[in-house]
């Protein structure tokens, strides 16, 4: 009898078409971060149950801009680009669970279709966006990391821009901000094929890095503007208060997660 190999679709008999190949992943990136405070309840509505608010500022919200090459345990990719290099944005609160506090991720937009994949394993509820930030370079015109230099992002989806920011850097920071300084808290969800049957997967993980190195980190402030757009919520997190910006560059590795619980999250297949 033959069989069919891969981590992920598509499985085929040697394997080597699967979208995403086994963890250990591993990530090299530029980090923007702009934390701010919005209404709590807002974070509220985003929190299945059992997620409560987090009891410290429960209305933080970071929002990241990431700019990644990634691959495999082998490296192979870093040599193949195409396959490495990918940018995202992502929205990270804070919630609580059995009186731990946890980040968790509420939205996100990638523009590679692995990094979807991923983030389906994972319980990143990730979408297809178009993302770009200003790049750091010892030459030329762009931005040293230094004080005063400006950074520029911008996230659309759907043809609509969602977010853009300009952040100016201050003065070396002993942090990269608190929002998405946690364990996350995500979900795995997956509906029936039945109809009317449900969740065939319903399952709240708690995953995070399993190694970890950084760069200094960079504190300063941001110019942040969120837009309207009929099928993306992401002006609802409205900045109700500044509280500051980082820039940082870090390595990380994700090798998996661990099962908090399943099948009582209360969600709904529709």
């Amino acid at each position: 009898m033959t069989g069919v190999r891969g981590f992920f679709h598509p499985r085929t008999a040697s394997g080597a078409s699967s979208l995403i190949p086994a963890p250990p992943w591993r990530y090299s990136g530029d980090l923007l971060t702009v934390e701010y405070r919005t209404d709590p309840s807002r974070v509220r509505e985003l929190l299945p149950e059992p997620l409560e608010l987090a009891d410290e500022d429960p209305g933080a919200v970071a929002l990241i801009w990431a700019d990644w090459q990634s691959c495999s345990a082998s490296g192979d990719e870093l040599l193949d680009p195409v396959r490495a290099q990918y940018k995202e944005a992502f929205a990270v609160v804070r919630c609580k669970y059995r009186g731990q506090t946890y980040s968790r991720c509420v939205y996100i937009w990638v523009d590679k279709d692995f990094a979807i994949a991923r983030g389906l394993h994972q319980g990143y509820p990730k979408k297809l966006g178009s993302i770009h930030q200003t790049r750091p370079h010892p030459y030329g015109p762009a931005p040293r990391i230094e004080a005063g230099a400006r950074f520029g992002a911008t996230l659309a989806a759907a043809d609509r821009r969602l977010a853009q920011v300009v952040v100016t850097l201050r003065e070396p920071s002993g942090t990269n901000g608190f929002v998405n300084g946690h364990p996350m808290a995500h979900h795995r969800w997956l509906p029936s094929i039945e109809k009317g049957k449900g969740l065939a997967l319903d399952e709240l993980i708690e995953s995070g890095a399993a190694d970890f190195e950084g760069g200094q980190p960079w504190v300063g402030e941001a110019e942040l503007e969120l837009f309207e757009a009929p099928t993306e919520e992401l002006a609802r997190l409205e900045v109700r208060e500044p509280i500051a910006a980082y820039y940082r560059q870090v390595g990380v590795v994700w090798d998996g997660g661990r099962l908090l619980e399943s099948g009582t999250s209360g969600a709904t297949a529709g």
